[in-house]
């Protein structure tokens, strides 16, 4: 190949669509008033751009569930990614509590079913929190890959984002040590 070009019929590779196995993208976004404390949310809502732009352009479904005031929200719940993603980010904005746990709970519940409608699906679970809580019961681990990206940016760092990632069984990284966007 020369540049990307094939120059002989062995370089054409043909795969259709169909056969691969669709993705989604659950991501659990952590936006209470915690995350508006040294640009903790800014930094998110970049990193959260640049998935949303990887998962329109590899075609990949997106479910979003939004922590923060009273009780978690839903916004998309595997739809295809498109460019109302990014509306709603610009938009978003942090304030009130952490309805985390039960966001993380909603979520363990809502891939579990979903595993059963698309068994073939390979799912993914992003969480995007400071992991500013004081307390929470015993988790169950996720049921497919995770990644937890913690956003706390203060001087002084509590750390309870690393203990959440355990016991969910999630890999841990933290925004600032990122060269790169998770693997999804």
């Amino acid at each position: 190949m020369l540049q990307g070009k094939p120059r002989r019929r062995a370089d054409l590779q043909c795969r259709p669509r169909s056969n691969a196995p669709s993705q989604l993208w659950l991501i659990v976004v952590d936006a209470s008033a915690s995350t508006r404390r040294h640009g903790a949310l800014s930094k998110a809502k970049g990193l959260l751009a640049e998935l949303f732009e990887r998962a329109y352009r590899e075609r990949s479904r997106i479910a979003v569930l939004d922590a923060h005031g009273a009780q978690p929200k839903w916004h998309w719940q595997g739809q295809k990614a498109s460019g109302a993603l990014q509306g709603w980010l610009g938009d978003l904005g942090a304030g009130g509590g952490s309805p985390l746990i039960p966001a993380l709970q909603q979520a363990h519940d809502w891939l579990q079913r979903r595993q059963r409608l698309k068994p073939g699906e390979a799912q993914r679970l992003l969480v995007v929190t400071d992991g500013r809580l004081r307390e929470w019961p015993a988790l169950a681990p996720s049921p497919c890959p995770a990644t937890l990206v913690d956003i706390e940016c203060a001087p002084i760092r509590l750390g309870r984002a690393l203990q959440l990632a355990g016991e969910l069984g999630a890999d841990y990284c933290h925004i600032e040590s990122l060269p790169q966007l998770p693997r999804l």
